[in-house]
């Protein structure tokens, strides 16, 4: 295949592809090319092809040459953010074009005086297979005139064939919350290797390779962007298909956080700090409940020093890979154990040391003749650099992990041991600029008070690890974090957001009481923690444990748990090519079954669809997956997997131990296609003793039908999470609108009333195993409503337990009959916690 002349698109003065404003393009994260400052206002085609891409917002428009040559031509810097405002297309995908046609008109003085930049980068995007062998530049040209000349790349003698074999594409909106961050871009890298093709995912005009999770993350995906998904080979479809299906089933990330806060690039603006004696009150943003008192400790982090020049390629290769297959296998160990968040992390950490083009950076610097140390810092900086550039909150806080890893290797390389923390004293409270996860994670957390860092965000990874540890933490508290001095005492109430630094007399006591009667109610709840909960009129209320695992069981059982209202069978069956079968399930049923020493237990059928996808149910793409295949409707539309796990029940759980719970309930048709599959089973097994058969309730159809419902269902348990996302018509994976979801809504409360009413028609007991069951506030709503049940998360259960002893059923009726009158999830917020400040 022979070159191809590429002609300058536009007018204007054409400048090296390094004066680009934007570390994306200048450090040819999407190509080499060129740039042009326009002096006209027409983009046209630089030669004959295919427009492959027409950005929606009309700025940037991608050709397919004949050859086969990819090019990206972008107007302007920052100019997605227009919105398409000063732009107009007259082309659109698919479309064939002759050299000179015109692509895109744009407005250039609009443009000059709101886009960041008019340099417009030209960019061969497919550049494994191709070359600029040729380029006029630093000079004024018109359209039309020589720009450069692409050629075809020779590999093992033969003329390389871009995009050789079947291609296949598809569009889809990122239905992620947080966009692709590390851990869902670690995940679809990870997909993505197991097919031979190569396979890219593009978004705004810039494309990644789809097998590096450092690459996707720099592509700086954001909930609701809409991305292409292609692949190129023998295994394009299947590709295609899996990479786009995992995506658009969200990958368990719907669910909502914190709202996205600033940090690094830029920063959160923090009132100024000059001096220490100024210091006696800082500011910062929650990262991890609690209130902690303690004495500070600074952690300041040393620069490790590595040498520029190599002493030798082979030695310095041979070095890089001895620290990579150390780290790889330290990683390894660490994720074996600990819990979800642990795990997730360093998953992501692991993909990231094997990411392709990070991997490949750092060997063609060493080949350059530079050390291991330099190459693997020089390559990670580079990726640092560019997303930081991106100006996305969310992205700047994976710099953190991409940072950690850069450590990490280059002690390794050095021989220098940071694998474990610094001593602490006893109540420390850790102060630091930024924190990283393999940080946290040496510390001796019996020792750790709290923690406090100047700069971060409310959704690192630091301040996940930091929530699950039960860590008080802070983060973005600003400069004056490190001019603390060691030693100094302090108050971190991490759910007012402050830090106060050497307190007086009167605040350290108010701090101390608080603490006091915090751990008393602690200590009073775990030492009854394995009495039966009984409300102070000797009202039987049970509480149980919602579980996701046999370590969950034993948790739970320590913690005083009555049982367990509700298993997530999901465990078994997400993150795996192919189902579990029954054997397997049926050893796992037994072991947590076991592990409760005959405690009930409530096994939900398999609930996924939605924002929980699996490889090998590929759901057909849907608009609105949360109200498409999901729950049972999953398992009704594939009868062999929930016949299956029916059977694997039943020869799990010893009988009368075991009841079966459906989910996503909506008519009473679905329960009795359940019933029926479920009759089936115990013939084929010859079982004759009965089991329990309950519904979820989550809709507001199964509430507002409960009565129907219970008349065949055994027992009904609310799962107040899904119930509220539906009654009140907000997704929780949006985040515009996942903070205004309030469990406690009168909305919500009333459909829990109904539900309890219907099933008390029947003479069955309602339960709640959503997280309202955790919420101490809510907990004499849900009694006063008829919930007979709650099944809350393990660690919780000796605080529901003491909250439950604390009422008498006239009461929990007469606070819910109020908060059935009042008019918003603020009104009941505040009902609740008059109520619980006359408790204490």
């Amino acid at each position: 295949m022979s070159s191809l002349v590429i002609a300058a698109p536009m007018q204007g003065w054409v400048a090296p592809l390094d004066e680009a404003p934007d570390a994306v393009f200048a450090g040819r994260m999407l190509g080499d090319g060129l740039a042009i400052d326009p002096t006209g206002q027409v983009l046209c085609a630089p030669c004959a092809g295919e427009v492959i891409s027409v950005h929606r917002t009309r700025h940037a428009v991608t050709l397919r040459c004949a050859n086969g040559a990819e090019i990206l031509m972008h107007v302007g810097l920052d100019t997605v953010g227009l919105g398409g405002e000063g732009f107009e297309t007259h082309v659109r995908d698919g479309q064939s074009v002759q050299a000179g046609d015109p692509l895109i008109s744009f407005d250039i003085d609009l443009l000059a005086g709101r886009a960041k930049s008019l340099l417009t980068p030209v960019v061969v995007t497919n550049g494994e297979a191709f070359e600029i062998v040729r380029r006029q530049q630093d000079r004024e040209a018109r359209v039309g005139d020589f720009l450069m000349e692409v050629r075809p790349l020779a590999r093992d003698g033969a003329v390389a064939t871009a995009g050789a074999g079947p291609r296949a594409s598809r569009r889809l909106v990122t239905p992620l919350a947080h966009g692709l961050h590390a851990r869902p871009a670690a995940r679809v890298a990870d997909l993505a290797k197991r097919f031979d093709s190569e396979v890219e995912i593009a978004a705004f005009n810039r494309k990644a390779n789809g097998k590096s999770p450092i690459g996707l993350m720099a592509l700086a995906v954001r909930h609701g962007d809409e991305i292409t998904v292609s692949a190129v080979g023998a295994d394009a479809e299947a590709a295609v298909a899996a990479v786009a299906d995992l995506i658009a089933g969200g990958m368990g990330e719907a669910a909502p956080t914190a709202a996205k806060t600033a940090v690094a690039a830029p920063e959160l603006e923090r009132e100024p700090v000059s001096a220490p004696l100024d210091l006696a009150l800082l500011r910062g943003v929650k990262a991890a409940p609690g209130l902690a008192i303690g004495q500070a400790v600074r952690l300041v982090a040393r620069d490790i020093a590595v040498p520029e020049a190599g002493a030798g390629v082979a030695r310095e290769r041979a070095a890089l890979l001895v620290a990579l297959d150390a780290v790889r296998t330290r990683l390894t160990e660490a994720a074996s154990s600990g819990d979800r968040q642990r795990r997730a992390i360093l998953g992501a950490h692991l993909a990231f040391l094997d990411d392709p083009e990070l991997g490949a950076a750092a060997e063609s610097l060493v080949a350059e003749g530079k050390s291991a140390g330099f190459a693997w810092r020089k390559a990670v900086g580079g990726y640092v650099e560019a997303l930081r550039a991106l100006g996305d909150a969310r992205m700047a806080e994976r710099v953190d992990d991409l940072v950690d890893l850069e450590r990490q290797v280059l002690a390794a390389i050095t021989g220098e041991d940071e694998s474990a923390g610094p001593a602490l004293p006893q109540g420390a409270i850790l102060l630091a600029e930024e924190l990283l996860p393999s940080q946290l994670m040496a510390l001796d957390a019996g020792r750790l008070a709290g923690l406090c860092t100047a700069r971060g965000g409310p959704t690192s990874h630091v301040a996940i690890l930091a929530a699950a540890m039960n860590i008080p933490a802070l983060v973005a508290a600003g400069p004056g974090v490190m001019a603390i001095a060691d030693g100094a005492g302090l108050i971190l109430d991490a759910d007012e957001g402050v830090l106060r630094v050497s307190p007086d007399a009167a605040a350290l006591a108010r701090a101390q009481t608080a603490l006091a009667q915090r751990e008393q109610r602690r200590a009073s709840a775990r030492a009854a923690a394995h009495e039966p909960a009984r409300t102070a009129d000797g009202a039987r209320i049970e509480v149980f444990a919602n579980l996701g695992s046999l370590a969950d069981a034993r948790a739970a059982v320590a913690a005083g748990a009555e049982g367990c209202g509700l298993l997530r069978t999901e465990f078994l069956f997400l993150d795996r090519a192919a189902p579990p079968d029954e054997d397997e399930q049926a050893a796992q049923y037994a072991a947590i079954a076991e592990a409760l020493e005959g405690r009930p237990l409530i096994i939900r059928t398999l609930d996924v669809g939605g924002d929980k996808p699996v490889a090998y149910l590929p759901i057909p793409a849907e608009d609105n997956p949360a109200l498409g295949l999901r729950g049972v409707r999953v398992g009704l539309w594939r009868p062999h997997i929930l016949r299956t796990q029916l059977r694997a029940i039943l020869r799990a759980a010893p009988a009368g131990q075991c009841k079966i719970m459906v989910p996503m309930i909506a008519s009473l048709g679905e329960l009795r296609a359940v019933r029926a599959l479920l009759d089936e089973a115990k013939r084929d097994l010859g079982l004759d003793a009965p089991i329990e058969l309950g519904v979820m309730i989550e809709t507001p159809a199964a509430a507002v039908t409960a009565d129907i419902l219970a008349a065949e269902a055994d027992f009904l348990s609310i799962g107040t999470n899904d119930l509220t996302q539906y009654a009140l018509a907000m997704d929780r994976g949006n985040p515009e609108v996942a903070a205004r979801i309030d469990a406690l809504h009168p909305a919500v409360l009333r459909l829990i009333a109904r539900t309890a009413e219907g099933a008390a028609r029947s003479g069955r007991w309602t339960g709640v195993c959503g997280g309202l069951a955790s919420d101490l506030a809510a907990v004499p709503l849900l009694i006063g409503l008829g919930v007979a049940e709650l099944s809350a998360t393990p660690a919780q259960t000796p605080d529901v337990k003491a909250r439950v002893r604390g009422l008498t059923l006239p009461q929990c009726r007469a606070l819910a009959e109020k908060a059935l009158a009042l008019d918003s999830a603020e009104a009941v917020r505040a009902l609740c916690a008059e109520a619980l400040d006359r408790e204490a």
